[in-house]
């Protein structure tokens, strides 16, 4: 499995093609710097470098690619187990169509979830600008003739799945990007941006508020959310505590649909998101209860993915409620 992260290796800073790359867990410092590596079937990982990653993303024959970014408290062997679900699930549907690819951001590996939240929290602010050199490096990918053949410029659409506290990663690589490399705002880059338990305030997507910026990178923007979400709830209470009042996105979604962009959809996940991940209801997005065929939230994941359209049947839908079939 390929991934991208800015977590510091054992083996120092230096990028070199082929050397091997382990995670210094006890180190959750947020590099600048970002690391192109591949982890095989025996669980070694080699550092590739960008050209080499991205070479291989385009001739692996798939279609598209799925970048998924974390929520907070996970190592990486959870994060490579997660992605390697959603991946045998996408292929088991559709072989060769979705390639995810982890972004691996240095969660805290300290005990006591209190700690690692506040951790966690200026871990995923500070490691925006290493994100936003990855979307930029995406960006000249799509453009380019990086591969075998050397003829064509990419065709491979990109899509992002922001978990948890990983939307604020996503936002806040957005904001430096444009901050930092552009001139006339985000360029288009992500066919869909899906906000699963979104750990940012429920406004932010409004027009002038921190978010704004995803809906102007993104075809649609699909944002899962439920109330009953036990994660998200003691996210309130820690952020309440911090003087940051307002509701978690993944809990109400959207505060106002009238105050964002009109390509910004709502998915109640309320009554799948405990059968799938009993009993907190924040991981809801891959297995089914059984753990053997994607749930109803993964397989509208994948529905947005191959029609490009979030409702194919009905333009103007904005909410819908995901039920058990």
């Amino acid at each position: 499995m390929l991934f991208i992260t800015n977590r510091i290796p054992k083996q120092g800073m230096k990028s070199i093609a082929g050397r091997d790359f382990e995670f210094d867990l006890e180190n959750n410092n947020v590099a600048n710097s970002v690391f192109y590596c591949k982890v095989n079937k025996t669980g070694r990982a080699t550092e590739v470098m960008s050209g080499n990653f991205l070479t291989e993303v385009r001739d692996s024959g798939y279609e598209q690619v799925l970048l998924y970014c974390h929520g907070f408290s996970n190592m990486p062997e959870d994060i490579f187990k997660r992605a390697m679900t959603l991946q045998s699930l996408f292929d088991n549907k559709q072989n060769k169509h979705v390639l995810v690819i982890p972004m691996i951001w240095p969660c805290d590996n300290d005990k006591g979830v209190v700690k690692d939240y506040w951790d966690d929290q200026r871990a995923a602010d500070s490691s925006a600008f290493a994100f936003a050199r990855v979307f930029d490096r995406f960006l000249t990918w799509q453009g380019s003739t990086e591969s075998k053949t050397n003829d064509i410029p990419c065709l491979m659409r990109i899509n992002i799945l922001a978990h948890s506290m990983g939307a604020r990663v996503y936002r806040g690589a957005l904001e430096s990007w444009e901050k930092n490399s552009l001139k006339d705002g985000v360029p288009f880059l992500f066919r869909n941006s899906f906000l699963m338990a979104a750990d940012i305030v429920n406004e932010a997507l409004e027009k002038g508020k921190s978010g704004e910026l995803i809906t102007h990178a993104s075809k649609n923007v699909v944002v899962y959310h439920a109330s009953d979400d036990l994660a998200l709830r003691a996210s309130k209470a820690a952020n309440l505590k911090n003087g940051v009042a307002s509701r978690r996105l993944g809990h109400t979604g959207p505060e106002d649909l009238r105050k964002v962009s009109k390509n910004v959809f709502s998915i109640d996940c309320d009554e799948v998101n405990s059968v799938y991940d009993f009993p907190k209801g924040h991981s809801y997005f891959a297995s089914d209860k059984e753990g053997e065929e994607g749930g109803e939230v993964f397989k509208h994941m994948l529905q947005c993915i191959t029609a490009g359209r979030v409702f194919p049947d009905d333009p103007n839908k904005k909410t819908h409620i995901l039920q058990q079939p």
